[in-house]
């Protein structure tokens, strides 16, 4: 494949690319396709850092605005991170902490690094 990448400059870009980077996580994983993965992901951890979407936020602020990004619904996540709508409600509305298991499975599944939703927050 020859993509050439370059830094994400906006929204749309980046959209983009993290499809770019779900379809190579679909495919077959040549040692070629692990180094574009590779890439790809560090051009999109970068803009995360960049717009201080990851480094700032608690991690339901986070999640939140990952699930807008991705117009995803609370019952969303019970597929996603199987688990019950009542505990992705209390999740939602601080009132249970993260899990390491959810915590895994959001930053597998939104492409970005656990420490991300590995963070303190407090809880209602």
């Amino acid at each position: 494949m020859a993509n050439n990448y370059t830094l994400i400059k906006n929204a749309d870009q980046y959209k983009e690319y993290c499809i770019q980077l779900d379809d190579l996580f679909n495919g077959n994983i040549t040692e070629q396709v692990q180094d574009e993965i590779d890439l790809l992901t560090l051009l999109i951890e970068k803009y995360d850092e960049d717009q201080n979407s990851v480094q700032e936020s608690d991690p339901i602020t986070l999640l939140r605005s990952f699930m807008v990004d991705h117009q995803m619904k609370a019952q969303d996540l019970t597929a996603i991170l199987g688990i019950s709508k009542g505990y992705v409600s209390d999740i939602l509305n601080y009132k249970k902490g993260l899990s390491k298991d959810v915590i895994r499975k959001l930053a597998d599944y939104f492409k970005v690094r656990q420490e991300a939703f590995n963070r303190p927050y407090n809880l209602l």
